[in-house]
C-alpha cells in the first residue's frame, strides 16, 4: 500500500504542532544525502467495537527508536513517555477513527556537503492513515531476491537507518518486476534473514521457527509479539535459529510479520507452494489472534496497548506495570 498524505495533516516536527504543508527540510540536509537518519513504525489499530484507536505497544517502540539513533550519535531529547504522549496528540488532533501508522524519524540536519556527520540532530512524528501493507487476504507469493541482507558490520539491520533501505527497496523492486508480492532476503552465509520489510516465520514439524536476531533481521516488536501469543495461546515451540533457503519449499507454512504488515500469510515462495498451497490452520490462528489482541479483545494482552481517546494509561505507567489497561 502507498499511504498518500494529505497536505493539511497535522505533524510534529521542529518541536511543534504543524500541518505536514509546512514542515519541509532543505535539500542540502545530510540524512537526504547519506542516509543519516533512524526511523521508527508503530502501529494503532482502530476497534469500531470499543470506538478506541488502541497504539500497539509505543513504549518498546519508542526506547527501540532512542536506541537505534545512538548507533548513529543522533539525539532526541524527548523521554519515550513525552514522545508516547506526542504521538497520543497527533492522533487526537487529526481526529483519527481508522487503522493508523506512526512513523518517528530522527536525523542528521546539517545542510552541507560532507560525509562526515556533526551534532546537529533534529526529528520529527507523522501519523497517518494506513490499511494493509501488503494485500495478503489469500496469501502472498514471495521470491528469493538476489540481493544479499546488509550485514551488521556494514550496516545495521537491527538499527531501522535510512540509508540501510537501499537495500530494502533494491530487493522489493526486482521481486515485484518479477511478479512477486514481497522479498525474501538471504544473508551472506546463505542464510535466511527476513522479507524486505519484515521477519519471517515458518512452521515445521510441530515447531514456530524464526531466523535468530544474530543473523541480520531487525529485532521486530511485532516478532516478538507473534511468539508471545504462539507459546502463551497455542503451546507452541519457538526455535530460533538459522533457516535455509531450501526449507522454505519444504517447510509447512510460512508467513511474514512486521509493523506495517501485521501478520501475513505466504503461500508460495519461488513459484512452490508452501505446503498445499493455501493459507494453513496455525497461521489462521495467529491471525485471529494477533487482530483479537490489537484491538483489546484479550485481557491477557492489554498491557501491550495504550488508547487514544478513553482516558488509558500514560506509557510510563503502563511499561511500569503500575496501571491495568481497561476497555470501555
Amino acid at each position: 500500500m502507498k499511504a498518500e498524505a494529505d497536505p493539511n495533516l497535522i505533524v510534529y516536527f521542529n518541536g511543534r504542532y504543524m500541518p505536514l504543508a509546512e514542515a519541509r527540510i532543505g535539500i542540502l540536509t545530510h540524512a537526504l544525502h547519506y542516509g543519516t537518519g533512524v526511523f521508527e513504525g508503530i502501529r494503532a489499530h482502530w476497534d469500531e467495537r470499543a470506538q478506541e484507536l488502541f497504539v500497539l505497544r509505543p513504549q518498546e517502540h519508542f526506547e527501540r527508536w532512542k536506541r537505534n539513533c545512538g548507533i548513529l550519535r543522533i539525539e532526541v531529547p524527548l523521554s519515550c513517555q513525552e514522545l508516547c504522549e506526542v504521538a497520543l496528540e497527533l492522533m487526537r488532533r487529526n481526529s483519527f477513527r481508522t487503522n493508523i501508522y506512526i512513523r518517528p524519524i530522527a536525523y542528521k540536519c546539517a545542510e552541507r556537503i560532507g560525509v562526515a556527520p556533526d551534532e546537529q540532530d533534529a526529528f520529527a512524528i507523522v501519523a497517518l492513515p494506513f490499511g494493509e501493507y501488503l494485500h495478503a487476504e489469500k496469501g502472498l507469493h514471495a521470491g528469493v531476491s538476489s540481493w544479499r541482507r546488509v550485514e551488521d558490520n556494514a550496516i545495521p539491520a537491527r538499527g531501522k537507518i535510512c540509508g540501510a533501505y537501499t537495500n530494502s527497496a533494491l530487493a522489493s523492486d526486482e521481486a515485484r518486476r518479477r511478479g512477486f508480492d514481497e522479498a525474501i532476503l538471504l544473508d551472506e552465509n546463505g542464510h535466511v534473514a527476513e522479507g524486505a520489510t519484515c521477519n519471517i516465520f515458518m512452521a515445521r514439524h510441530g515447531k514456530l521457527i524464526t531466523p535468530p536476531v544474530t543473523d541480520n533481521v531487525l529485532e521486530g516488536i511485532t516478532r516478538d509479539c507473534v511468539m508471545t501469543l504462539a507459546a502463551g495461546e497455542l503451546g507452541l515451540e519457538i526455535v530460533e535459529r538459522s533457516m535455509d533457503r531450501s526449507e522454505l519449499y519444504v517447510c509447512d507454512e510460512l508467513f511474514f510479520t512486521g509493523t506495517a504488515v501485521g501478520l501475513a500469510p505466504v503461500v508460495r515462495v519461488d513459484h512452490r507452494p508452501v505446503g498445499d498451497g493455501a493459507i494453513g490452520p496455525l497461521t489462521r490462528r495467529l491471525l485471529q489472534l494477533y487482530f483479537d489482541a490489537t484491538r483489546g479483545r484479550l485481557p491477557a494482552y492489554r498491557r501491550w496497548l495504550l488508547g487514544v481517546y478513553q482516558g488509558l494509561p500514560t506509557c510510563g505507567q503502563e511499561a511500569a506495570g503500575l496501571v491495568e489497561t481497561s476497555v470501555a
